[in-house]
């Protein structure tokens, strides 16, 4: 039978407002893309994020002009079919991630396989951190009080970030993770990374804004803490920019367009000796079961978006203080609570 591609938009209610350097969520907007013969569908998710240019209207124009593209191809390699949406797509690499993660997900169904026995043997998994979003100081100790976990990655960019971090070492022994979000000088990440090295920091994401390269030489050659980089890695190209500029590289499966260039970004990444993180946006066990699979490559894991939800969509991947929790079934394992109209 024919391949079938449909989407839905749904709204994700959030345990708590989420808060980082730039914005605030209380309610994430997310599309869910299913790709399906009849017999066997799969699923893949991009988030609504104005950031990147990511909104309802470019997604639905993107996704639209794609699913002829699908439907009329035949059950091919999932990194065939990417390089012939990609060039269609104006570079919507958040609509590009949604189809190649549904279609990953329906090609290693239609295999009988799990996603990750693509390229991955029983490797040990890294644990997963869970977000401490901006918050009052009190209210950021609750959240650490309410879900004990082993490793927590602290968003900052306040004007008291070091009162916070020193406060939220008293309340847990666990280990903290440090994403600025851009919102940092260069000297002052130098200066924080001398002293959060002693308070059980493991490493500092994306402190400086993402084109302040001359800011990164010097934090790259000064800082005392490893630097990983986000929003200076969004795509495929930029691993070589990233490269003697950062110690490691968080990779956004939206940001680059799916599963498909990830994999490339990993392989090209490991071969400079970098550090290879993936991480996710606040969005449903959709996408964090896509994400799930390529965590046998990485050396850090953050996966918790489905984690910070209200209410889920899905059931798939789960997680176990930090450690995942693969489904039993084929692809990425995910099931829709709803239908809906997909």
């Amino acid at each position: 039978m024919a391949l079938k591609l449909s989407f839905q938009f749904y709204d994700l209610p959030l345990a708590h407002p989420f808060t980082i350097s730039r914005y605030t969520v209380n309610v994430q907007k997310t599309v869910v893309v299913c790709i399906s013969d009849g017999a066997i569908s799969g699923y893949g998710e991009a988030t609504v994020n104005p950031y990147y240019h990511s909104t309802v209207e470019r997604l639905t124009e993107s996704i639209s002009k794609a699913k002829r593209m699908v439907e009329n191809s035949e059950i091919i390699p999932p990194s065939h079919l990417w390089q012939v949406i990609a060039p269609h797509l104006n570079e919507d690499y958040f609509a590009l991630c949604a189809i190649d993660e549904a279609y990953w997900d329906f090609y290693s169904r239609k295999q009988k396989r799990t996603l990750r026995s693509f390229w991955a043997a029983a490797n040990a998994n890294p644990l997963t951190s869970y977000t401490i979003a901006i918050d009052s100081i009190e209210m950021m100790q609750q959240k650490i009080i309410e879900k004990p976990w082993p490793v927590y990655k602290i968003k900052l960019g306040t004007q008291n970030d070091l009162q916070i971090v020193e406060s939220l070492r008293k309340t847990t022994d666990s280990v903290f993770r440090i994403d600025a979000n851009c919102a940092w000088t260069a000297d002052e990440t130098i200066e924080y990374s001398k002293i959060f090295a002693a308070m059980n920091v493991e490493f500092i994401e994306q402190p400086l804004k993402a084109n302040d390269f001359k800011g990164m030489k010097k934090v790259r050659e000064l800082s005392v803490l490893p630097i990983i980089a986000d929003e200076s890695c969004q795509h495929e190209v930029d691993v070589n920019s990233c490269n003697g500029l950062f110690h490691g590289i968080n990779i956004k499966l939206t940001k680059c367009g799916g599963i498909t260039p990830a994999l490339r970004m990993i392989e090209n990444g490991r071969s400079k000796g970098l550090k290879i993180m993936a991480g996710c946006m606040t969005e449903s066990t959709v996408g964090i079961s896509a994400l799930a699979q390529i965590a046998p490559l990485l050396n850090y894991l953050d996966a918790d978006g489905a984690l910070l939800l209200k209410q889920d969509i899905a059931k798939g991947v789960s997680f176990d203080f930090g450690q995942i929790r693969y489904s039993e079934n084929f692809g990425t394992g995910v099931e829709l609570y709803t239908e809906k109209s997909i």
